[in-house]
């Protein structure tokens, strides 16, 4: 068989079953009559000269040669994906760089990397946060170029991923300057008992911080734990409690001195890494910013 002989209509209806893992739901989204949509299949099959799924239970799973065929056509039709998101705006001389940050990383700390694409009339953004997993997923799929994350991924056959780390922040006790400005505090020594705000349990931070208060026989007084990192700056801004967390989140009010700085670990740092896919098209100006090690992770605070 050669390429002219394949039937691109039947492998995107064999890459939406297989996504799906059911030829029902396949069918709906397709709109497609079940029985058409499994003559379709059957013909790839055919003209593959391999089966692509069997059958258990009501569902369908992968062969090895079926594993094998959906590798090969995540890639035809999420670089297709890939090539309608990068169409769009183009008609006005623009560039789309679409970004994915996990909902737990510091809309601040986003912000600071891309701002070199703000004043950029040649870039559209498209951003967008979640959870890791769905976020990977998209970016695998080709719908995200780049996820933001503050923790590292592996790579493997099944998911060709590239992990760049960005660096690293420590992490810092503030408290409202009112009634903590001038004061210093050992962490986690000294917060036995003070009503603390952490980052919530799904937080990478927030075992780090478990692990030296454990270690140091220190039980401060839980308050609230906050995955969204958005939030936790506005319970530190508002609360009157101590609140830990990385100072990129807080940065505009240590500047304008509503927030102070009551002391840091340099056991408890924030790592960040941008993932991008192994088989992607390359956009200049996101290049240079990957490259550019020297890029800031946080504006210098006075």
């Amino acid at each position: 068989m050669n390429l002219q002989q394949l039937n691109f209509h039947h492998l995107y209806y064999f890459w939406t079953v297989a996504k799906q893992g059911h030829l029902t739901r396949a069918a709906q989204e397709l709109h497609l009559a079940q029985s058409a949509l499994s003559a379709q299949i059957r013909q790839l099959e055919q003209r593959l000269g391999e089966a692509l799924f069997e059958r258990k239970g009501r569902s369908l799973v992968l062969t090895d040669t079926g594993q094998l065929v959906l590798s090969y056509a995540e890639n035809i039709f999420g670089l297709g994906q890939e090539m309608l998101g990068r169409l769009q705006g183009r008609g006005e001389g623009m560039e789309r760089l679409r970004v994915g940050s996990v909902a737990t990383l510091s809309r601040n700390y986003q912000e600071n990397w891309l701002r070199p694409l703000l004043s950029d009339p040649s870039v559209s953004l498209s951003l967008e946060s979640g959870s890791l997993e769905l976020l990977l997923q998209r970016l695998l799929q080709h719908q995200l170029d780049l996820v933001f994350a503050n923790e590292a991924v592996s790579a493997d056959t099944d998911r060709p991923l590239h992990c760049r780390y960005l660096g690293s922040l420590s992490i810092c006790l503030v408290g409202p300057a009112a009634r903590w400005q001038g004061h210093s505090l050992r962490v986690p020594e000294d917060l036995h008992q003070l009503d603390v705000a952490l980052p919530g349990p799904r937080n990478t931070l927030r075992a780090q911080f478990d692990a030296l208060c454990l270690t140091a026989g220190v039980k401060p007084r839980l308050r609230a734990e906050v995955d969204d990192m958005a939030m936790l700056r506005l319970i530190a801004r508002d609360s009157g409690w101590l609140t830990v967390l990385p100072e990129v989140v807080v940065q505009d009010e240590l500047r304008n001195g509503t927030l102070v700085t009551v002391g840091r670990s340099p056991q408890l740092q924030e790592h960040f890494y941008a993932i991008t896919t192994a088989h992607r098209h390359r956009m200049e100006r996101l290049e240079r910013l990957l490259s550019d090690s020297a890029t800031a992770l946080m504006p210098d605070l006075p």
